[in-house]
């Protein structure tokens, strides 16, 4: 039965089947060949189980949060912002490219809105400045793998729930290798300038920086607050997506940028995506059910022992086959997937839960960037009206960077692990 869901669920990605309809087909097609076509009921009982999780309603309030962001103007701003820090520098748009996204992260929690919304934005501004159109899609692409790592972050939320793990300790995680993310795409922009010849942008004024700055600094209380809040245990995941809700309105009314129609845009899109992810976790876990069944879990770990017994030669192997595996999967149903299998094998390993989780985390995010399904290829091409195929040409330098800080955060635990243990103690 194993085969037939994992052959069917590659085949029916291949075909571009919608992700949420290729893990059903796959589950329904492997129930039926195992000849339990009479017991096809459980797939409904399995699904609802699988959503039936109070951890997962902070998934639609960290949606909501970015999209009322988009909703409240805040994109221009905190563009505006990153550009008075450090538009000035060598390639210095392009830095701000990267700072924005920074920003960004600390509300939306997701790639996906941080290319739909800063996008537009990012590519028009660094194509008027004389920028190659591709690079800076390129870029944009690049810089939004940071959303997901700095907190607050749907897919860190995702896999707490999957592998049981403090959503506090992972968001803490996140914070250096998010770091590390804009550090490593920065000097890359640094390089770039000095190849091609990038411009420089006019220092801004004291004046205009400061009246920036009350805008972006305000995007930026929003992450401190939805931090602070978990990790002192004052609320929950879910109760901090609510106040980060309660607190972009807010700005929305007192900026005076907040219509009906851009609420009403917010929550409908919220609506959405939330029902794919909802759709996704559910037949991921009939999925993950079918696999207990069969006991994959365990004949991987057997075979990995076998194979090697190095912590360091499996670590690299497992970046090497997540890193694959991001090439033609989506990160959210990845995980979903990978996450029950691995634990077995991480624990036996000694690798620390919160550590695997970063690592799962930037390895299944770096691709949205790679070819040939990384969907935020498809978003920018669609948003900064850039061609697919150049595009994708020029990620694959900007791939690198990111997974040098893979390797970085895979085989120095303590750039994850460092911050949680300072605040919270050893896990």
């Amino acid at each position: 039965m194993a085969w037939i869901l994992f052959l069917g669920f590659i085949a029916f990605i291949l075909l571009r089947v919608p992700i949420t309809m290729a893990i059903g087909l796959a589950v329904l097609a492997s129930i039926v060949f195992a000849g339990f076509g009479d017991t096809l009921y459980i797939i409904p009982v399995q699904v609802l189980q699988g959503v039936n999780n109070p951890a997962l309603l902070a998934i639609p309030f960290f949606v909501l949060a970015g999209n009322l962001m988009n909703a409240v103007g805040m994109t221009d701003r905190i563009f505006n912002f990153a550009g008075c820090l450090v538009g000035h520098f060598r390639a210095g748009l392009a830095q701000v490219n990267v700072i924005a996204s920074m920003i960004f992260a600390g509300v939306s929690g997701a790639a996906v809105a941080d290319i739909a919304g800063l996008g537009a934005v990012e590519v028009k501004a660094m194509r008027d400045r004389g920028y190659p159109a591709e690079f800076a899609a390129a870029l944009t692409v690049a810089a939004a793998v940071i959303g997901p790592i700095i907190p607050p972050s749907i897919g860190l939320v995702i896999y707490a729930y999957l592998s049981g793990t403090s959503v506090a300790r992972l968001f803490l995680g996140g914070i250096i290798p998010g770091l590390l993310i804009v550090v490593a795409l920065m000097l890359f922009n640094r390089w770039a300038a000095t190849r091609y010849n990038f411009p420089r942008e006019e220092r801004a004024t004291l004046k205009q920086t400061a009246r920036s700055a009350i805008d972006g600094i305000a995007a930026l209380i929003a992450p401190a607050i939805i931090l602070f809040a978990i990790v002192t245990g004052f609320t929950t995941a879910t109760e901090a997506g609510v106040l980060a809700c309660a607190y972009t309105l807010l700005l929305g009314l007192l900026y005076r940028t907040l219509s009906a129609k851009a609420l009403w845009t917010a929550m409908t899109d919220t609506m959405l995506i939330t029902s794919v992810i909802m759709i996704i976790i559910g037949f991921s876990h009939v999925m993950g059910w079918l696999l207990a069944i069969e006991m994959i879990p365990q004949m991987l770990a057997s075979g990995i022992l076998l194979l090697t017994d190095s912590r360091p030669v499996f670590l690299g192997l497992l970046l090497i086959f997540l890193l694959l595996i991001g090439c033609v999967v989506e990160g959210v149903p990845a995980k979903l997937i990978l996450v029950p299998m691995l634990l077995p094998l991480i624990d036996q390993f000694g690798v620390d839960r919160v550590h695997f989780g970063l690592i799962i985390q930037l390895a299944l995010l770096i691709g949205i960037a790679t070819p040939p399904m990384g969907i935020g290829l498809y978003i920018i091409s669609e948003v900064g009206k850039v061609s697919f195929e150049k595009v994708t040409i020029a990620i694959l330098p900007m791939l690198v960077p990111l997974i040098v800080v893979l390797i970085l955060i895979t085989y120095i635990p303590q750039l994850t692990l460092f911050l949680p243990n300072l605040i919270m103690g050893p896990g």
